[in-house]
């Protein structure tokens, strides 16, 4: 055991462990990158948290820093749940539910509970957390607050950032402080505080103050844009001053999560689908946008390409015989339709249907007992991001984009072409519809020399065009250490400048996850890639759809 493992196992509660084995496992999460820790630490309580982010700071004080990463389960596409120095992993004992209140939704959890555990205990109660992902069934309610989760029915309700009303935090320095909104009068004391937590309200206030027109200009930008820090929701026109949007999506970087405040909604269990399949793909993303213009529209439009369902056809042609009949559209779109009362419902059916048949589409009304094949074909792309017949992998380099919805249809038309470019024969495109946030899947075998150029020569290619439509480099989660690198190419100089300010008044040593958001070298990245890629670390759940 080193001397840090040894010198924490004497102050914390929790368990700390430096066996190969356990390094081993922690080095990789759902990402193409292997980065072995120093130690793994299993905090018991907030307790453990506070004295090991102090320990870190005073290492960092006397020269020497050893950085924190906080983990979840590992489900990470972006390497953001990955470190060289020490891996707290919360979902040993930090997983439980604190308080509940059906009648108002609030609900206090630990970061470590699974998200979909906590989901089937607010559905109990006639709740739910709208914004979850699809890998909510096997990934912590931290990490979804870290990431700033949305998932399907987030195009009706928006990212979680929007259900988190407060958080508790460990600062870089070991203080723990309550996150919530702030009146004038609040923010005056803590702005005269002698503490660090004082100093970061001052240090944010300035900035703000002196960025106001430039933080102005990220309120514009579209409400999917997951890049960056959400400085822009933290200082009111009123006056009133809240830095929890800014901790979450911050994937760990400006201090560590120990508690977290949500507001679930009230639930209604029962929806409507309609399945819409296009032979034209400009035609379905035409639907789409009329769609997205309704004043009550749906819960969440879905879809996946025909490349994806060709695939679909080639490992389980029954699927597709018994939904599509063996007839690939170009696109299919899988609208859901939320029925909050049959009227509502009926009367919001009434309007996609009618845009659908002006479009010429193929409508769909699946019956009770054919829903779960409409539905497996829906989530199809954990097919894809299973393969393994060969040693090409479907790899997470290019995914999570957001794009505005009247140029999805040419942009996917440009991935075609330059997949194809660089010899790509099979790949897959899916997402949510309604957003414009669009997952792409190559299959490349990171094994071989060629492969691994390959990676990075599409990685700057893709978020190019990107780019180039006026979209985000990150939409469902947060753009962590891979997409991290392409920042430079929809943000200009002097936000990438105010983020790394964020960053550095409240991490001023770079304790907390270096070389995540902010401050990548691709370079030095580049050697951390794996010589091969698995998904054991899921492989008792299916991969995200």
């Amino acid at each position: 055991m080193n001397k840090v493992a040894h010198y924490l196992q004497q102050h914390l509660a929790g368990e700390i462990l430096t066996s190969p084995d356990v390094l081993k496992y922690f080095s990789t999460d759902e990402s193409i990158f292997e980065i072995k820790p120093l130690l793994v630490v299993h905090p018991r309580n907030e307790n453990d948290i506070r004295k090991t982010a102090r320990f870190s700071w005073q290492l960092a004080e006397r020269g020497r820093v050893v950085p924190i990463t906080i983990k979840g389960k590992g489900t990470d596409q972006t390497g953001a749940s990955l470190g060289r120095g020490i891996i707290l992993t919360t979902p040993a004992h930090l997983n439980k539910i604190l308080e509940l209140d059906p009648k108002s939704g609030v609900v206090v959890v630990e970061p470590g509970i699974i998200a979909g555990k906590l989901q089937q205990t607010l559905y109990t109660h006639g709740r739910f957390l709208p914004s979850l992902s699809s890998s909510a069934n096997y990934s912590t309610i931290g990490g979804a607050v870290a990431n700033n989760d949305a998932g399907p029915t987030s195009y009706k309700y928006g990212s979680i950032r929007e259900y988190v009303q407060g958080l508790r935090i460990v600062l870089a320095n070991g203080e723990l402080i309550r996150t919530e909104r702030l009146t004038k009068r609040e923010l005056n004391r803590k702005l005269g505080l002698a503490s660090f937590e004082g100093e970061i309200y001052r240090s944010l206030d300035k900035l703000i103050e002196e960025n106001d027109d430039l933080i102005k200009t990220l309120s514009s930008v579209s409400d999917r844009n997951n890049t960056g820090y959400a400085i822009n929701e933290v200082k009111q026109k009123d006056g009133s001053f809240d830095l929890t949007p800014l901790i979450v999506g911050s994937q760990g970087t400006l201090a560590l999560i120990s508690e977290i405040t949500l507001v679930a909604e009230p639930y209604s269990a029962q929806t409507d689908s309609i399945v819409a399949l296009f032979s034209d793909r400009k035609n379905a993303w035409d639907t789409v946008r009329k769609i997205n213009d309704l004043k009550n529209g749906p819960l969440s439009i879905e879809f996946i390409d025909k490349l994806l369902m060709q695939y679909v056809q080639s490992v389980n042609a029954n699927l597709v015989k018994t939904t599509l009949e063996n007839s690939l559209p170009s696109t299919a779109l899988f609208i859901e339709v939320e029925r909050v009362t049959a009227r509502q419902s009926r009367k919001i059916q009434k309007k996609i249907n009618k845009i659908l048949s002006e479009a010429d589409a193929d409508i769909i009304k699946p019956k009770k007992e054919e829903l779960h094949n409409w539905q497996a074909l829906r989530d199809s792309a954990s097919l894809f991001l299973s393969y393994s017949d060969t040693g090409a992998r479907a790899i997470p380099v290019v995914d999570d984009a957001v794009i505005p919805v009247e140029k999805c249809a040419v942009f996917i038309d440009k991935v075609e072409e330059i997949l194809e470019k660089l010899g790509q024969k099979h790949f897959a495109i899916w997402g949510h519809a309604g957003n414009g946030v669009i997952h792409t899947a190559p299959l490349f075998d990171i094994a071989q020399v060629g492969d691994r150029q390959k990676i990075f020569k599409l990685l700057d290619i893709y978020y190019s065009l990107v780019a180039e439509a006026g979209g985000a480099i990150s939409g469902a989660y947060g753009e962590g250490r891979l997409r991290g690198t392409q920042v430079n190419k929809i943000a200009p100089p002097e936000i990438i400048e105010l983020m790394q300010n964020i960053k550095n008044i409240f991490d001023p040593h770079n304790n907390f996850n270096p070389g995540v958001k902010v401050g990548i070298n691709l370079e030095e990245l580049k050697t951390s890639l794996r010589k091969e890629y698995s998904l054991e670390h899921q492989y008792s759940h299916l991969p995200r759809s």
